[in-house]
């Protein structure tokens, strides 16, 4: 008889080439290249790439991605006009989640599910959604939405549209290399629930819907949020170990620190301790890097013996706030990046699908009679 295991712990449900982790060494790979490399060598657009294609491009062939990528950048007609009819006060991941449905709407054939067709509607839900998310703060600021810039990047398109001038350099790099950090990590619980809609043979904008829902959660996509709000509660650096300590002494959880899978050091923490270092420099966010080299200090000594260490959001609030993005855009952010993870699976999942159906471990009554409902 099967054994329920709760939580799908420890059971593999699926076979993929784009993304390993070996989480009691800290190492996570995209198609063999390691996190690290590719968080200060590549781009997100060669990473998206590299995650659909399974290899990396040649210059030709990245030239024509981020050629075909830009060229899809504008907003079908009247999703500008949806954005701007919103409520001002609508949180962005319920946002983000509607509007990469209604994109469906302006397909003319929205069902192809071909893996071929995948590609292409994930390309537009790519390319789109960073637009989707800018149009709809600037309305929420009231401010002109900004048209985007074909000339830009993935990265430094998003930031301009979002704040109406181009980034400089280090912020438009340090926001390419959170895409690229953020971009796949295994079955994660949104991957899982975009190939368990892909397995129907649902559409594409279904599955990157679905995931777009399980991303929101607090236990998922929502952590880095919260790591910005404890950054803002601790008053000084000084008083970020007693912080700490007492959170410690209470039993209280500490955002940005511990992962379902890693037991060493996150690997995508290592760079964006690099990056937020920079930034908060840069940016005269100094004393949000010196908290958070605190609090890491604090929990090191404290915690690493039990496989405790920094995660991916913890560094990546510090990044999110120096770039200047409010905090609830933070996990819109991920989102952004994770499209390229969720659309690679999806289009996996189509190459070789067998539909999702796992048993479940019945443990109620049996044999229960019928009462009328005079007699109850």
């Amino acid at each position: 008889m099967p054994v329920a295991v709760k939580g799908l712990e420890g059971i593999v449900a699926a076979d993929t080439r784009m993304s390993f982790i070996d989480g009691e060494k800290g190492v996570l790979e995209y198609v063999g290249i390691e996190i690290d490399a590719l968080a200060r060598h590549s781009t997100f657009e060669e990473t998206t790439f590299l995650l659909w294609n399974l290899r990396l491009p040649k210059r030709a062939e990245l030239d024509a991605f981020s050629t075909d990528l830009r060229s899809r950048y504008e907003l079908p007609p009247g999703m500008e006009q949806r954005i701007t009819s919103l409520p001002t006060s609508a949180q962005p991941m319920h946002m983000l989640r509607t509007m990469i449905s209604s994109l469906a709407l302006h397909d003319s054939d929205p069902n192809r599910n071909d893996p071929a067709s995948a590609r292409v509607k994930a390309l537009n839900i790519l390319a789109q959604a960073p637009a989707i998310v800018a149009a709809f703060d600037r309305h929420r600021r009231g401010l002109p939405v900004v048209r985007p810039n074909k000339a830009l990047s993935f990265a430094a398109n998003f930031l301009y549209m979002l704040n109406g001038k181009e980034p400089t350099p280090t912020m438009a790099r340090a926001f390419d290399a959170c895409m690229i950090l953020h971009a796949d990590h295994g079955l994660n619980n949104s991957t899982f629930t975009a190939r368990v809609i892909a397995s129907t043979l649902s559409d594409v904008y279904s599955a990157i819907t679905g995931a777009v829902g399980s991303l929101r959660g607090p236990l998922h996509g929502g952590a880095n949020e919260d790591v910005m709000k404890m950054l803002n509660e601790i008053p000084t650096v000084s008083a970020s170990e007693a912080f700490i300590k007492h959170k410690l002494d209470t039993k209280a959880k500490i955002a940005g620190f511990g992962h379902r899978v890693y037991k060493a050091y996150d690997p995508r923490a290592t760079y964006l301790k690099t990056l937020a270092k920079q930034l908060s420099e840069d940016t005269g966010n100094r004393d949000l890097y010196e908290k958070s080299q605190a609090i890491e200090g604090v929990m090191l000594r404290e915690k690493a013996a039990k496989g405790i260490y920094p995660n991916v959001d913890f560094y990546s609030a510090t990044t999110y706030h120096c770039i200047g993005l409010q905090l609830d855009l933070f996990t819109p952010m991920f989102a952004l990046s994770r499209i390229a993870g969720w659309a690679g699976h999806v289009i996996e999942q189509l190459s070789d699908n067998r539909l999702f159906r796992p048993d479940v471990d019945y443990v109620g009554p049996h044999g229960v009679a019928y009462v009328p409902l005079a007699e109850r």
